[in-house]
């Protein structure tokens, strides 16, 4: 079985809104090796419609896109992308599926069929599989900035504290931390 890590920029108040953070390609390479590690994708409609916006056209080419951005886009072009939905059943961005029926049994399923481990990016899907206990291990990134606004990280709350051991702390060079958490049993 492999794990679900969560993972996801977001402020020092927790901010997670996409346009916050430090776009740069130290960000992309930080998340470009998540992405090779793990062996598939997991979004919510959201996510999956933010991202299918933009990262196909730099896959093809269709966008200008520095070397790093494309290596992403490429990537992420040939990746399993599993898509939690229930208002959208068409998913045809290349390699992507949707997980229908019971949300614990669809991922844990997903997450058994995955040895090389499933990398969660959607802030709201989070909240709703952290309360089925299905997130093993989180992989933030926190940028250097205050945003002042939403929305946040688990603004709709969780029934209990999840207490978290440190795996890692990593400086980036742009002041960014990259770190690593498992849940505490």
């Amino acid at each position: 079985m492999g794990l679900l890590t969560f993972s996801l920029n977001l402020t020092l108040d927790g901010c997670v809104d996409h346009q916050e953070g430090i776009a740069d390609d130290e960000t992309h390479a930080f998340y470009t090796r998540l992405m090779d590690e793990a062996g598939a994708m997991l979004w919510g409609r959201t996510t999956y419609e933010l991202m299918e916006s933009y990262w196909p056209a730099v896959a093809r080419g269709d966008e200008e896109a520095p070397p790093a951005l494309r290596e992403w886009a490429t990537k992420l072009e040939a990746k399993p992308k599993y898509v939690v939905s229930s208002t959208r059943t068409d998913f045809p961005w290349t390699n992507s599926h949707h997980i229908t029926g019971d949300l614990r049994e669809g991922v844990q399923n997903l997450k058994d069929a995955t040895p090389a481990g499933v990398l969660l990016g959607s802030g709201k899907l989070a909240t709703e599989l952290d309360r089925l206990n299905l997130i093993d291990e989180y992989r933030l990134l926190i940028h250097p900035m205050i945003a002042g606004h939403g929305p946040t990280l688990y603004h709709s709350g969780l029934p209990t504290t999840r207490h978290l051991e440190l795996l890692s702390a990593n400086p980036l060079h742009n002041g960014a931390v990259a770190m690593h958490y498992r849940r505490a049993h």
